[in-house]
């Protein structure tokens, strides 16, 4: 954006019409050079500029925003700096211009049936999955001032493997006084630390709907396999706990096509048969409402380049008010001079997928990625075993020596299984439960680890 204004590569009739756009927001980028950025990201002055200028003047600019790029404690201030782009060039004034995150909220599908919204007792605590670890190890600040959690049902996540903080999510589940029962279609390893575990549908054996995040279509599915053996779907097992718990509400009276349809309805969309038939119904908006030709969703129907982070979430203070660098909060020292990236691996789309032998045949074993000046300062050559640690723990794997990585940045693909590291300690056994701020969240990656041979 300093480079824009430096090159008059913005357009201020529309910054006047349509943003927050201000003399004080300029005055605060008048610093914010290239030599500025590229003394944070290592990045060359020269491409920095380039870059700069490449986008300011291809109008029909678009900016895909992954959903990594906000997992660490400075994800939020990241995303909100990268937003401002396309209404900073105007680029939502063309087809095919602006950026994405997520087509989620466009289908605004009424949910009080769903989540029982109209019995909600705003006393009930919602405790951060991203924290189970020290919820399930009694963190006052965690259990809010509650009681400890002693009995819990898990479905749709595999905490063992998923959650960040490993050995405290370990912990936890180790606890004699608590009760875990778990919904699973595979013996996960949360399972396995399970009391009791129930056998549960895939997506071919019950009914569902389903909203999307990368394309506009809402879906229908309807059951093509009969369930195997015991096998039951979220909705059954939540609708038989209650009977049984002598707790009534009309969705529990219902079964899946019955509650999507009715969900449907109550949403001024189709029915579930209706979608059905159509094979799914795109529920794009209008380009004046999804480029906000006609204003944002704000109360002034402007976009802000000044964030009110405090509608965001509680823990705001430390934000900066206009899009600026925010540091990370796992930062490097001597001790722990490389960062780690956390990124998927290309055959496991979840947890689930670790637990196939095809996909992993595909992706072989778990490795750590490392450029090859690095390798060698450190002395590591393929295929050598490392170890990796922090603070949290350490964790030890095989090297693998790859070109194109920046400097002192280590990529470790995951989501593998504990049990198939060295040690049954995985990569989340490394990653920090610490929130992100404004309002909390999973932060993978923002991690600081030291390496050493083994």
């Amino acid at each position: 954006m300093h480079q824009l204004v430096e090159d008059d590569l913005l357009d201020r009739d529309y910054l006047g019409k349509h943003t927050d756009y201000s003399p004080e927001f300029e005055k605060h980028l008048k610093n914010k050079t290239p030599e500025w950025a590229s003394q944070i990201t290592g990045l060359p002055i020269q491409q920095i500029i380039e870059f700069a200028r490449l986008y300011g003047n291809t109008k029909r600019s678009f900016l895909r925003t992954g959903y990594g790029f906000t997992r660490s404690r400075n994800g939020a201030v990241n995303m909100h700096a990268a937003t401002c782009l396309p209404a900073f060039t105007r680029a939502w004034l063309h087809e095919g211009g602006g950026a994405l995150y997520s087509n989620g909220g466009m289908y605004q599908i009424n949910q009080d049936l769903i989540k029982g919204l109209d019995c909600l007792d705003p006393a009930t605590r919602v405790l951060d999955q991203s924290r189970i670890g020290e919820v399930l190890c009694g963190n006052p600040r965690d259990l809010q001032g509650g009681p400890p959690v002693t009995a819990m049902i898990i479905q749709n996540t595999n905490p063992m493997v998923v959650a960040p903080d490993t050995k405290r999510v370990r912990q936890g589940l180790q606890r004699n006084d608590l009760f875990v029962c778990v919904h699973e279609q595979f013996m996960t390893e949360t399972a396995a630390m399970a009391d009791i575990v129930l056998p549960a549908t895939m997506f071919l054996e019950h009914d569902d709907f389903y909203q999307a995040g990368g394309h506009t279509f809402l879906q229908v599915s309807r059951q093509h396999l009969p369930a195997p053996g015991e096998c039951r779907s979220n909705h059954r097992v939540l609708s038989e706990l209650a009977r049984r718990l002598g707790v009534y509400h009309p969705g529990f009276e219902m079964s899946e096509r019955e509650l999507a349809d009715r969900s449907l309805q109550d949403s001024a969309l189709p029915g579930e048969a209706d979608i059905w038939r159509q094979q799914g119904l795109d529920c794009v908006r209008s380009f004046e409402e999804s480029h906000f030709i006609n204003g944002f969703a704000t109360d002034d129907g402007r976009f802000h380049f000044k964030a009110d982070w405090q509608k965001v979430g509680p823990n705001w203070q430390k934000l900066p008010v206009y899009p600026d660098w925010f540091p990370p909060g796992g930062q490097t020292d001597e001790q722990h001079p490389y960062r780690l990236v956390a990124a998927p691996a290309r055959q496991f789309l979840n947890s689930s997928f670790t637990e196939t032998r095809s996909s992993r045949t595909a992706e072989g074993e778990p490795m750590m990625k490392i450029s090859a000046d690095d390798a060698e300062a450190l002395g590591i050559t393929d295929g050598v075993l490392v170890v990796v640690g922090n603070q949290q723990g350490e964790i030890t794997l095989k090297a693998q020596v790859v070109d194109g990585l920046p400097e002192r940045t280590v990529v470790i693909e995951s989501i593998w299984p504990n049990q198939s590291f060295e040690g049954n300690l995985g990569v989340n056994t490394l990653i920090s439960s610490e929130p992100g701020l404004p309002n909390g969240g999973g932060t993978f990656h923002d991690t600081a680890v030291s390496i050493r041979p083994r």
